[in-house]
């Protein structure tokens, strides 16, 4: 207790006024009024409360208030050293705002590197499904033997006297024949991919021979394209299980919608199309180029 509180309780005790009476007179709460009398100002609201309680404590008993704080300002430090602890809040309220903001930046950071990192796989997963050029197929020319001059097998047939008078058989020139024609090389070569659908020109035949090797449950749709590139009859709309073949011999250019690509072995006119590794739909055009 210290020697305020001391003086101050003894008054009050001195004219026989309780507690409960004095928070009556001053409307200040018991639980304050004990806080004065023991110096335990660490429980009132502030340093301006404390003086505010002080001097109405002081009023009420009939004593000097000026007194009364002028022996409180001796007890206790001036309240301007509270002035450091103000600044050093404001310091911290800054450091949070300042943390604040950095933790934003940092995470609208991570939320776009998340979303590149999104369109990167798709991107990555996107190019290896439709990636896959059939290699072109070089034709191999075949050459006809020439046939060389032979000896005339009748010596008589064109005779020539020599000085003795002997008779002398002379080697005739053979026409050489034409060169049989070599077929052209059937070639199946990406082009390109337009809106979604892997286009191929199928080259050196006159005819699209497409057969089907089903590994799984697949739903496939097979059109004719007319002369001026569009979808023409439906030829088969099926739903294919696994171990089921299907053979085409078209005269036109085709058009595939497959509904789950990994389930489908496609081979055109002997050679093997990719069609892609992911049970993903997939748009084929195969483009008929006759020479």
């Amino acid at each position: 207790m210290s020697d305020l509180g001391y003086i101050l309780r003894k008054t009050r005790l001195e004219k026989k006024i309780s507690l409960d009476d004095l928070q009556e007179v001053t409307k200040i709460r018991k639980r304050y009024l004990e806080a004065i009398e023991e110096g335990n100002y660490k429980v009132l609201p502030g340093s301006f409360y404390v003086r505010a309680f002080i001097k109405s404590y002081a009023e009420a008993l009939g004593l000097d208030p000026n007194e009364v704080l002028n022996m409180y300002q001796s007890s206790i430090p001036s309240p301007t050293i509270e002035k450091p602890v103000v600044e050093a809040i404001r310091s911290n309220r800054s450091s949070v705002r300042n943390t604040e903001k950095m933790s934003r930046w940092a995470s609208s950071l991570m939320f776009v590197c998340f979303i590149l990192l999104i369109f990167g796989i798709v991107y990555y997963y996107t190019y290896k499904n439709y990636k896959g050029t059939p290699a072109d197929e070089k034709p191999t020319q075949s050459t006809s033997p020439r046939i060389t001059d032979s000896t005339n097998p009748n010596p008589s047939s064109n005779p020539s006297v020599n000085a003795t008078g002997d008779v002398k058989a002379t080697t005739l020139a053979t026409p050489t024949p034409a060169p049989t024609p070599t077929p052209p090389t059937v070639q199946v070569k990406f082009t390109s991919t337009e809106k979604g659908v892997d286009n191929y020109m199928i080259t050196g035949t006159a005819n699209l021979n497409i057969q089907f090797k089903i590994t799984g449950s697949c739903w496939i749709a097979l059109n004719a394209m007319t002369p001026e590139g569009e979808k023409g009859a439906l030829l088969r709309q099926k739903l294919y299980n696994a171990g089921d073949t299907d053979t085409f011999d078209l005269a036109t250019s085709a058009y595939l919608n497959v509904g789950a690509a990994s389930t489908l072995q496609l081979m055109v006119n002997g050679t093997l199309v990719p069609v892609g590794d992911t049970p993903n739909p997939k748009r084929i055009q195969l483009n008929l180029q006759k020479s």
